[in-house]
């Protein structure tokens, strides 16, 4: 396959394509996304692990057979955490706990200007917070850049955008999170009702058998080795996509990101002996978002060339 050839898979096919300060806008839109992602990237662990806590404390509080002074200290204890949401309280040094000022909270130039440390006690600040924001504007941009400035375009932005938030919290915490993958696939569901990347039935379909792909796989599995081969976050998450894409562009998400994941999987193998848990929804977000924008045109051309 020649140059000219792969670029084409590059070349927006939208007629509304941007110019280049509207790519400036929403580069800087991508940025203050970017660092709200981080604050959800951060805080939604911690939320629900404070509700998991709080449920099961009133779960074994309603138990008949559970005595009440062998909770107590569990109860003191789980009653202290403070009320948490991603709004409230302001965002703080995770290590100090001190109040982060306004002009602290520039994307990138607060991190650069601070050179990765905490105004107040001068811990690092993870290089993480900066790598988001940066990320989030530069495929905010590329997602214009592809679709243009229509009600695609806009809509990726949300798709996107959710993907980074999932991305970022499986690979710090192995979780996939039910209250950003439902909202995505039912968000998929919606934007497809208006047939924007496919028809309605087709995006119900992508539902249905993104869930039971994954699912019948890991049953198999099961059967086999009797253990457990993936979370059921990741059926979610793939279900969420076939939303989004329909199922026809199932099985190029499927192979792409299992062979992304193989590369990485086989990469961290290397670098540590101990078994430990493999995020694979970071692998399926970027095989999900390169189906979105480029999916139909690698399709195209390798059914032109085979």
């Amino acid at each position: 396959m020649q140059f000219w050839q792969v670029w084409q898979f590059f070349e927006p096919h939208n007629l509304a394509t941007p110019d280049v300060f509207a790519l400036g806008v929403f580069a800087i839109v991508g940025l203050c996304v970017g660092s709200l992602l981080n604050v959800v990237i951060y805080r939604t662990p911690l939320i629900l692990q404070r509700q998991w806590r709080l449920g099961s404390l009133q779960f074994l509080q309603s138990q008949p057979d559970v005595p009440a002074d062998a909770l107590a200290p569990v109860a003191a204890c789980i009653t202290q955490d403070m009320p948490l949401s991603l709004w409230r309280p302001s965002s703080q040094c995770p290590q100090c706990h001190t109040p982060i000022a306004w002009r602290h909270k520039l994307p990138i130039i607060s991190w650069l200007w601070l050179k990765g440390r905490c105004a107040s006690c001068r811990r690092r600040i993870g290089l993480r917070y900066p790598l988001i924001e940066l990320l989030t504007a530069v495929l905010s941009v590329l997602v214009i850049y592809q679709l243009g400035m229509s009600l695609a375009g806009l809509c990726a932005l949300v798709f996107l955008w959710l993907l980074i938030a999932l991305v970022g919290i499986d690979f710090e915490t192995q979780y996939l999170p039910d209250n950003l993958t439902y909202p995505l696939a039912i968000l998929g569901l919606m934007v497809n009702s208006h047939s924007v990347f496919v028809s309605p039935s087709l995006s119900i379909w992508g539902l249905i058998l993104g869930y039971l792909s994954l699912w019948v796989v890991v049953k198999v599995f099961y059967l086999f080795t009797r253990k457990q081969g993936m979370g059921q976050g990741d059926f979610k998450l793939l279900a969420a996509l076939g939303a989004w894409l329909g199922p026809f562009m199932l099985p190029f998400v499927i192979l792409l990101s299992s062979v992304l994941g193989t590369i990485m999987g086989l990469i961290l193998l290397k670098k540590r002996r101990e078994s430990q848990p493999f995020a694979f929804g970071p692998y399926l977000a970027l095989a999900g978002l390169v189906a979105l924008l480029y999916g139909e045109a690698l399709m195209h051309w390798y059914l032109r060339r085979y």
